[in-house]
């Protein structure tokens, strides 16, 4: 098993766990939002639980597999993000389609930044592994 295929099953676990994190108390402040900035739906949490079996599946099929995984993923999940932090709303919940451009009245910087960071840093980290990482791991197994 290449690096990128245990890195598809270390990200299969962590979308398994944002999901489980979604559904304990502690976490979640008075308005049932998620460490008080995120308010998950159920389709959050559907597709969450995707994204994990998804990258579960990727990662058991092949080192291929694994690298279109976080290509595709990684790219539509760093787009989210960007469009949640430029707009204040995502694409992957419909907000954009939902409410639009919102204005830096109605969800402050700061507010936008945490909010999306989640996605920034995990869609950016897959598109560096699917892209870049990639090549490196499969010229030195090609090597070998």
């Amino acid at each position: 098993m290449t690096l990128i295929q245990k890195l598809a099953i270390a990200y299969a676990f962590l979308f398994f766990g944002v999901v489980a994190i979604g559904y304990i108390p502690a976490f979640n402040d008075d308005n049932g939002n998620l460490f008080g900035l995120f308010s998950l739906q159920w389709y959050d949490d559907l597709l969450h639980a995707f994204s994990s079996v998804w990258a579960l599946a990727a990662a058991l099929i092949s080192h291929r597999q694994a690298v279109f995984y976080f290509k595709l993923f990684g790219s539509v999940y760093l787009f989210d993000g960007l469009l949640g932090l430029i707009t204040g709303s995502g694409c992957l919940d419909a907000g954009i389609f939902i409410n639009g451009f919102r204005s830096l009245n109605d969800v402050e910087f700061p507010a936008r930044f945490f909010a999306n960071l989640p996605h920034l840093v995990i869609g950016g980290f897959a598109v560096y592994v699917g892209f870049w990482l990639s090549k490196r791991v499969y010229d030195h197994f090609a090597t070998a």
